[in-house]
């Protein structure tokens, strides 16, 4: 009996050795989380009981608990690793098979899919709609797209313009004042503002602000120096549209004022309609072959107010823009893939998307640090980082191997004593039966 328990002890001290051992083979290895042999004694029974003076018939494996705890997250610079500060897992697809890993460390492979390191999986996560709005809920493969973003037409242009109370009033009765824009004399304030067509080509959207009268003022718009709304569009130059805003004593817009048939339109919004994308040279319009939108461009005027300062607008936002190419990634805390283009566009391609599970525990190591779910597991829960109790992506960073090498090296010893003291007791048993053998 005595042979069979040292046996078992050095069978479990052993099994200590190799959990040990391959924790501190894997102390560099990124997203590894360590293990920890556990043991339970053996006791042999009857139908009727152990009684009270049963002696134990020595120990064996319980089991090899993984410990998932969070490793340190350290920076790499690259925008493709992803460390997880907090609980969850990186979803990865092979071929339809899911697995999870906390290992980070992705690249992009010939079509632009994001995967593992030997790119035998894609990463998983939430795509985007035509406007770049996240599809939550279902899973994807996650692929950077670099193709060139497609321009956008202006629709609609903002800006908080301030217009001086004190500002001397052009009489335009006068034929010398009459608006000429080529001539500042007749115009108080000009504001120019980039605006784009449907092939993304940039044109100049000049207002021009005139003080007509106290709390009057007029603002005339053209777009590539021409008026938009003139009767003929091949003119070069059609007689200019003017909009009256009126404000009360109290520097505040109370009207903006624009002549159309059958009647003038009364509305903070000035509306830009009918230009023709193209520009004047030597006095003859050319058009370029692009057109605006059909509902026209719309400057909110809301924002404009009349104090005693001077002239001045606030920076303008319009909602076109020019063609772009992706010029980098950036990944933030919530997983959201963002592509920055080269024309100051910013745009989501995807989110990256954490699994969860009600038992960690439970996983199956596959290797490669990767788990499957088991039974004992449960099954997954999918949901962005941040969210519930999923941790945040780290981008940039990676987590490293949560094994304390201090610990691991105490085991050891450990693992060596008990070893040798079992061994210990196989020979002390074979001194006795020896004993008893030179007796008889």
């Amino acid at each position: 009996m005595s042979f069979n328990i040292g046996l078992s002890g050095l069978y479990a001290a052993n099994k200590q050795l190799d959990v040990t051992g391959n924790n501190i083979a894997n102390v560099a290895t990124t997203g590894f989380k360590s293990s920890r042999a556990e043991f339970e004694d053996v006791y042999s029974a009857t139908k009727l009981g152990s009684g009270s003076k049963t002696i134990g018939n020595g120990v064996r494996l319980a089991n090899v608990s993984q410990q998932f705890t969070q490793g340190d997250v350290s920076n790499t610079g690259n925008v493709l690793d992803m460390g997880i500060n907090g609980s969850g897992f990186f979803v990865l697809n092979d071929n339809g098979s899911l697995s999870y890993t906390r290992a980070g460390t992705f690249k992009v492979d010939k079509d632009g899919y994001v995967t593992n390191t030997d790119g035998s999986a894609r990463l998983q996560g939430y795509g985007v709609d035509a406007n770049g709005k996240i599809i939550n809920g279902v899973l994807t493969d996650l692929r950077i797209d670099t193709s060139n973003l497609a321009p956008k037409t202006t629709t609609t242009v903002s800006s908080t313009i301030n217009l001086n109370s004190t500002a001397p009033i052009i009489d335009q009765a006068l034929p010398a004042n009459k608006f000429d824009p080529s001539k500042q004399e007749t115009f108080t304030k000009q504001f120019s503002t980039p605006i784009y067509d449907t092939q993304g080509n940039s044109h100049v959207m000049d207002q021009f602000m005139v003080k007509t009268g106290a709390n009057t003022w007029q603002t005339y718009t053209l777009i590539d120096g021409r008026n938009p709304n003139g009767s003929d569009p091949t003119l070069a130059a059609s007689p200019p549209v003017a909009s009256t805003m009126v404000f009360d004593t109290s520097g505040k817009l109370v009207s903006v004022t624009t002549p159309a048939v059958p009647a003038p339109i009364v509305s903070p919004d000035l509306k830009v309609t009918g230009w023709i994308p193209g520009k004047v040279t030597n006095g003859v319009w050319a058009a370029n072959g692009a057109a605006a939108d059909p509902a026209g461009v719309t400057i909110s005027m809301s924002n404009t107010k009349q104090f005693n300062a001077d002239t001045a607008r606030s920076i303008p936002t319009q909602n076109g823009y020019a063609t772009g190419q992706i010029t980098n990634l950036t990944i933030d805390g919530s997983g959201v893939m963002l592509a920055n283009f080269s024309n100051s566009q910013t745009k989501a391609i995807g989110q990256i998307s954490l699994a969860s599970f009600t038992n960690e525990q439970g996983l199956q190591p596959i290797g490669g640090t990767g788990w499957k779910e088991t039974y004992a597991s449960g099954i997954p829960g999918y949901d962005a980082p941040n969210t519930g109790t999923l941790g945040e992506i780290n981008s940039n960073s990676l987590e490293e191997s949560n094994v304390n090498l201090t610990n691991e090296l105490v085991d050891l010893i450990k693992a060596q004593s008990n070893y040798q003291a079992n061994a210990k007791t196989i020979s002390t048993q074979s001194t006795i039966m020896q004993t008893i053998i030179q007796m008889t």
